[in-house]
């Protein structure tokens, strides 16, 4: 371990460092999807979640060359809702050097118990609305944008350290052009004739800061009691999110579906694949990769189904079919053939079952780790 040194980044080239060792890391991987740095630089800085959550960054060294980074947080939101005293840890990449990793691991760990935390675990983000799970199974794929990318020896160095499983996510590559069954069109139809439902035109919705804010409202009811570890958004965290989805977001992927007065109902959120382009991109859109983006968003046969959910009153009461056939018909008109889904906690029986109605295939999965902190 003497040939290696650990530093806290505290400075705007030690930042850019960090932000760009993934970039060397993974040079020659054909299945990484780089990170526009401009984002990473916005998360790490400048994001609200950074006015409640304390977080640190460190790089490691070899002569002077980056050969790991780490980055660790306490979220004290999170921590009051369940009682514990945990901090996270996240932005780990590492060369395939044990050594490396158990020092970047100490050192979040050591901070970690300074400020009075019992457990550590991760890959996470300050909330549900970044990047976290690392890769177990599925190596071999191209991930979407909003999910990790790691090597498959980061599991062994965590394991060796005596970090456990907390929990698992999987994620699904689904066929969206499959005939419908007319089981579920006949579902679907009676469900909408009977509570008078309607889809919400998007790109007017999204133009109403007051309506963004209320969808945003819903979505955090929507999945407070199914998605594991789920932390409630603040409003700034609501309107960040809608500002960086927004330009994506139209009626041709995605629909909010709405009763006669107007209430959000459900909602399925699909975004065109832009994981490729980004790998073009190389962390800058400039010179020329908004075309790449901009081409991908265009036609694309493949979708990332980033978000789908039911406020809580419609849940269980199989307006899934309805979501479901509105989205296919959808994407089938835009000849969109295969959608990978977000992960999904291994639990979720309700959301993870729900796959077995389509031609499927298990694309992904990640996991949290976690690590009692000792005294």
């Amino acid at each position: 371990m003497c040939n290696f040194t650990i530093i806290e980044v505290n400075n705007t080239k030690d930042l850019d460092r960090f932000i760009k060792f993934p970039d060397q890391l993974y040079k020659e991987n054909k299945q990484y999807v780089p990170a526009l740095h401009s984002e990473q630089r916005k998360s790490l800085t400048e994001v609200s979640s950074l006015s409640y959550c304390k977080h640190k960054l460190w790089l490691a060294l070899r002569d002077g060359e980056v050969v790991g980074r780490i980055s660790a947080m306490i979220n004290p939101r999170y921590n009051d809702l369940y009682k514990t005293r945990r901090a996270r840890f996240g932005w780990f990449d590492v060369i395939e050097n044990q050594d490396v990793a158990t020092l970047l691991l100490e050192e979040a760990t050591l901070w970690a118990k300074s400020q009075g935390m019992t457990e550590i675990h991760g890959p996470l983000y300050y909330n549900n609305l970044g990047k976290q799970g690392m890769l177990v199974e599925g190596f071999d794929n191209i991930p979407p944008f909003n999910c990790l990318y790691n090597y498959s020896y980061y599991n062994d160095f965590l394991q060796n350290l005596g970090f456990e499983k907390e929990c698992d996510w999987l994620q699904y590559k689904i066929r969206v052009d499959a005939p419908l069954t007319d089981k579920i069109v006949s579902i679907s139809d009676k469900l909408r004739q009977r509570y008078d439902l309607h889809e919400a035109n998007i790109e007017e919705l999204k133009k109403d800061k007051e309506m963004v804010k209320y969808f945003f409202q819903k979505y955090n009811e929507s999945f407070a009691s199914v998605v594991y570890n789920f932390i409630p958004y603040t409003e700034e965290e609501m309107q960040e999110e809608a500002d960086m989805l927004a330009p994506f977001l139209t009626s041709r992927t995605s629909t909010i579906l709405m009763d006669k007065n107007n209430d959000i109902v459900a909602f399925a959120i699909a975004l065109p694949s832009i994981s490729k382009a980004l790998q073009k991109a190389k962390g800058s859109l400039f010179p020329f990769a908004w075309y790449h983006l901009w081409k991908s968003l265009r036609k694309n046969e493949l979708v990332d189904l980033v978000l789908i959910g039911a406020v809580p009153k419609w849940q269980n009461t199989g307006i899934s079919a309805l979501i479901h056939t509105i989205m296919s018909r959808k994407l089938q008109k835009i000849d969109v053939r295969w959608g990978i889904t977000n992960p999904q906690y291994e639990d979720n029986a309700v959301a993870v079952n729900i796959w077995e109605k389509y031609e499927h295939e298990l694309y992904m999965r990640r996991r949290c780790y976690i690590k009692k902190i000792n005294n």
